[in-house]
Order: C-alpha cells, then structure tokens, then sequence
C-alpha cells in the first residue's frame, strides 16, 4: 500500500493533463507453445482487454512464440486477431533466434518487422532486436538500423523493442545515437519477464512483466497512459478467480533527450565494455587487406573458387567479389532471406534461401541454372561431394541431389525438427543436427539411416542442431548447447566420451585430424585428442562471457577463435599461448575461410554478423 500510495503522488507531480492521452496495452513475453499455460493466460490477456472500452490499441512486445515455429506464430497470430481493437507487433529473440523459417514466416504472417505510426501527437516505433537464427547477444540487423536512419527527426517519439537497449545489444550505442536524433522521448521493452524502470544513457525506459503465470503471479499485462509530456504505467492482473488489479507502478514526465554521450573516433561511447579497436594497434602483424560493409546482416560464412569469394546476406542478396581486392563481379537478389553458407565446385555454386529453395547458380555469372523446391525454407549449408550436393532443410527432408541438375538422388524424410547446420559429409555417412534433440547419420550413397543420437536433456533448446559437426579416427565430435563436448562412435552412434563444460555450439578440427578444439561459454579454449577424446590442453581466453557458434578454425600453427562480439583470437596449436588478437567489428564472426596467401604469410576470409567483410592477412 505505502509503494502505490508513492507511486500515485508522483504521478500527480509529473502528470500534465492536458488533452486527451493516449492509453495502450503492453504485453510482451507470451512465449506461445501448444499445450502450455502460456495459450490460457494470452487468452484471458486478450479477454480482459476486449472487455474494456478505453484503450487505443495493443502493442505486443516480442517472445510471442517459445521457438519461432511457424504453426506457433499463424496460431499465436489467430489469438491477436480476435482483439476487437488494432494491434502492433515486433518479434524477440526467441522469435527469430530458433525461427524454421529464418525469420520468413514473421513477415508473412505479420506483413512487417517494424512498424511507425502517429496517436494523439505521439510517434510509435518499434522494429526487430535480432539476433537472427545464430546464437549471439541481441544485434539490431542492420535493415533495422537503415530503417531507423530513414525516419524523419523532431517528432516525440515512443520506441519499443524486445531488448533493453544496453549493453544487452551489441549496437546498443548506435541505437541510442539514432534514438536520440529522431526525438524519442521514452523506450519499451520486455525480455527481462519483470517490470522494471531503466535508462538509456538519457533515455527513460520500462521493461514490462511476462504475460504469463508464475509462482508469485497471474497473468497479466501493462496498461500506458501517454498524456502530452508525461506517462504513466499500471500492471494489470488477472487473478482467475478474484477481482481484476490494477497497480500503478511508474510514472514521469517526458522532455526531450539530447545527446550528450562522448563517442570515441570508432564510435564506441564510454560505457563501452568490450575489447575495442585498439587491440588492433597492439598487433600490428594482423593486417587487413579489404573491408567490405554491408548494408545488411550477413549470417554465413564464404565459398571460393580460384580468386573469386562468394559469400550471402540475410536480405537476400548472393553476391562474387575479387579476392585480391575485395571488388564486386555480380549479384543477386533472391526473394527471401539467406542464412546458408555456399558450396561452390565446377561452374555451380549452390546455397539454401528462406524462400524454401536451394539455388545451383553458374558461378562466374550469378544466372540460375537450377532450382530445387523445399515445402519450407532451407536455412541449412550445402556440402558438395561426388558430384552430389547434401543439404537439410525445414520440412523435415534431408537431400542429396545431382550437382548439375539439381534432381533428388535420395531424400530421407524422416528428420525431426529443422536443419540449420553444415552437415559433415564423407564416403560413408552423412552426419548432421536437427532442432529436436536430435543428430542423425545417414549412409551418403543411399541416405538410409544409420543411427540417431539424442542429447541426454530432454528440452529442443539443447539440440545439436547448430554445429558443424567434425570427424577423425573413426569418432563423431559435436559441441551441444548443454555444455558438453561429445565424442561418438561413427558407426554405431554411441557415446565414447563426454567432456562437460567445456563447450556450446562451436567446435573444430586440426588440419591433420588429430586435435578437436572447443570454447566453453565461460573464456576458456580447449584442444583434445581426436583418437582417444583425451584434453591435451585448455587455456583462459579472455573472451568472457561468451555464446558464438561458429566453428573453431585452425591455420598453420594458429588456432582461431572467433567470438560473439566481433573479435578474433589465435592461440599457438602447441600449448594455447596467445598469439594475437584483432577486432573486425562488434558483432558475432562468422565461420572463417582460409584462402591461398604470400610465402611465410597466412591468409582468411572473414565476416560479421553485422556486414562487415573483411580478408586479414598475418
């Protein structure tokens, strides 16, 4: 009672009451999964506010799905429309991170993933916080950023996003800059599953609770009030059985927000906690030969064919450049986004797109050659062999298929969950995850099913479905989101070993085969032995915390590790000393291409999630 009494005083300071406010609804982290409680309690979210009269709308502030699934959101979707009121969406993490459709179907089903409109002199925005299908810290894609660019300043604005725009957001600084020119006055968010009240570098904020029941709650939702300078908040709770709350909890007046932040000459404000470009000057041995930035998130890694690179982007664009120089030859723009590391042999080039098609391309041209149609997207990475080409897609299909026609030379349809990974792919077997729980391996010549592997933990969340899986001396090696590095026999799929904590999602194999290296989520890197699974050595990184699922790259002597937030490390292969270290950028590296290079040099291709391409020689 003294916590709303105080509440209510503030907000008769701060409240001016002129003109007719704007009042919504909030409600965010619904975490949609059939058979859960999180249907019911939606569902009395959306009851509650169809039984009122005095609301504007509805904004749904992410999560809105437990795994990004597309029947979930065509479901979640069909709910939100029974709202006798118009609504606003923007997707979270959970929505885009663990999407079957690379984050396809939220478009579709939505039509947007950002939306601008103006209420009562007020201007709402609200887009996507990312990350898109790789596990990383939330990054606003790029397209977001552009968007955000293209608005208009000097209106007072409200923006809204899943994520807490702090250092929870990689760009977070670069958020807050745009923020600020557009004349937002006040932030939303949720993520946190609380109400909280923060503050962006200036910026006033809320998170907003979850809607759905726990142990000292029911579900529930916010309800703003928005008058010409002020705003108010209030939860609302839906006990089942008792008399509806309504709390009031935040209020404060709402002034313009000028930039006052000091920005370093790369753009990093003080609050910066990371490695910045000054570990650059540290080892100058490092160097950049080209730098590529794009205007689009790019998610995969590169193909090369003699000097030419090809690499994709999540806005759908394939594109060939010159590896010498970094210098476009073509492009090509597809009609959904791409996820998919390229395979190139011959004159074909083959990728996967979200438009649930695989491409075969004439690779000095970019013209299609063929097209091989999927029930759903096909996020996953091609591997040629043999004149075939191994690929898993979203419909439960995994396929191999004739290099220059693009036919089916056997499809198993038997996969349970969707493929995201680069399968692993010899003479023998076909090994690769699947978002349930699941690896499979298939025999490469018939694709008849040889074993299937599950992870010990039950939930989808730890599935072995984001790493490229690796072989040597007869044994499987996998990193699973339970932590654990597991060494498995290829032909019966039994487990050898298990190392726990000391891996993710992210693994590698020496040039040799004898060393299996992974990255615990806590700054350390590990080298095994492959005949036995034995450790040989482990090492602190300095990395922190640290999610990244690209693969661990060896390069003569250096061992790459490459990390969440845009920064590479290479450890000796001998004993993991450190050798270097080099910022690309702020966001999450993709998986790394060794290229030809100099007498006594090396060379790689690399990129990060937020467009930068770059070749590094050292």
């Amino acid at each position: 009672m003294k916590r709303i009494l105080l509440v209510l005083a503030l907000l008769a300071g701060v409240i001016a009451r002129a003109g007719e406010p704007v009042r919504f609804a909030f409600i965010t982290d619904n975490h949609f999964s059939f058979g859960s409680h999180s249907v019911g309690d939606l569902q009395r979210c959306i009851d509650d506010i169809n039984s009122r009269e005095d609301l504007d709308f509805v904004i749904f502030g992410g999560d809105i799905t437990d795994f990004g699934a597309d029947d979930e959101l065509v479901a979640v979707k069909e709910i939100f429309d029974s709202l006798k009121i118009r609504y606003y969406v923007v997707p979270g993490n959970h929505d885009a991170k663990w999407s079957e459709s690379g984050c396809n179907t939220f478009r579709k089903v939505f039509g947007y993933e950002h939306f601008e409109f103006e209420e009562k002199g007020w201007r709402f925005l609200g887009c996507s916080c990312g990350p898109d299908m790789r596990m990383a810290p939330a990054l606003l894609p790029q397209e977001s950023m552009e968007w955000l660019r293209g608005i208009e300043s000097g209106k007072k604005s409200i923006f809204v996003n899943h994520y807490p725009q702090d250092t929870s957001v990689l760009n977070y600084f670069d958020v807050t800059r745009e923020l600020k020119r557009i004349g937002v006055r006040f932030e939303i968010g949720g993520h946190w599953h609380q109400n909280r009240a923060l503050n962006y570098e200036g910026i006033p904020a809320v998170l907003g609770r979850s809607s759905m029941t726990d142990r000292s709650k029911p579900a529930g939702y916010n309800v703003f009030t928005v008058y010409e300078d002020s705003v108010s908040v209030s939860e609302r709770r839906l006990f089942p059985h008792t008399a509806v709350q309504m709390e009031p909890w935040y209020g404060r007046r709402l002034e313009p927000v000028a930039d006052t932040v000091r920005y370093d000459a790369d753009g990093f404000p003080d609050s910066y906690p990371w490695m910045r470009y000054d570990v650059n000057e540290k080892y100058p041995s490092v160097r950049e030969i080209w730098k590529i930035r794009e205007k689009s998130n790019v998610v995969a890694g590169f193909a090369r064919k003699d000097g030419v690179v090809y690499y994709t982007t999540a806005s759908g664009f394939v594109k060939a450049v010159r590896l010498d120089d970094g210098k476009e030859i073509w492009e090509r723009l597809f009609p959904g986004k791409i996820f998919s590391t390229p395979a190139v042999s011959g004159k074909y080039l083959v990728f996967g797109c979200a438009d649930g098609s695989i491409y075969g391309l004439n690779a000095s041209t970019g013209k299609t050659i063929w097209i091989q149609r999927a029930a759903k997207s096909v996020l996953a990475s091609p591997v040629i062999l043999d004149g075939k080409v191994f690929v898993g897609a979203s419909d439960g299909v995994f396929r191999a298929l004739k290099l220059r026609s693009g036919k089916p030379v056997w499809t198993f349809d038997n996969v349970e969950g969707f493929v995201e990974c680069r399968a692993y792919v010899d003479e023998d077997q076909v090994v690769f995850g699947s978002w349930a729980n699941r690896l499979y391996s298939l025999d490469t010549k018939t694709g008849e099913l040889q074993w299937v592997w599950q992870c010990k933990k039950p939930s989808r969340m730890y599935s072995p479905a984001a790493v490229w899986p690796v072989k040597s001396h007869g044994k499987i090696f996998i990193a699973v989101p339970d932590r654990s590095m597991y060494v498995i026999d290829a032909k019966t799929g039994e487990t050898v070993v298990e190392h726990p904590a000391c891996a993710r999602e992210a693994i590698g194999l020496s040039g040799d085969g004898e060393t299996v290296y992974t990255k615990s989520m806590w700054h350390r890197l590990f080298a095994f032995n492959a005949e036995d699974g034995s450790k040989k050595w482990s090492v602190e990184t300095g990395a922190g915390y640290e999610i990244g699922c690209s693969s661990i790259l060896e390069v003569g002597s250096a061992v790459l590790y490459p990390t969440d937030k845009g920064n590479l490390l290479a450890f000796s292969s001998e004993d993991g000393s450190l050798l270097w270290a080099h910022k690309i950028s702020i966001a999450l590296v993709n998986p790394m291409l060794e290229v030809p290079a100099p007498s006594g040099r090396r060379r790689i291709l690399a990129s990060t999630m937020d467009g930068v391409i770059t070749l590094l020689e050292f």
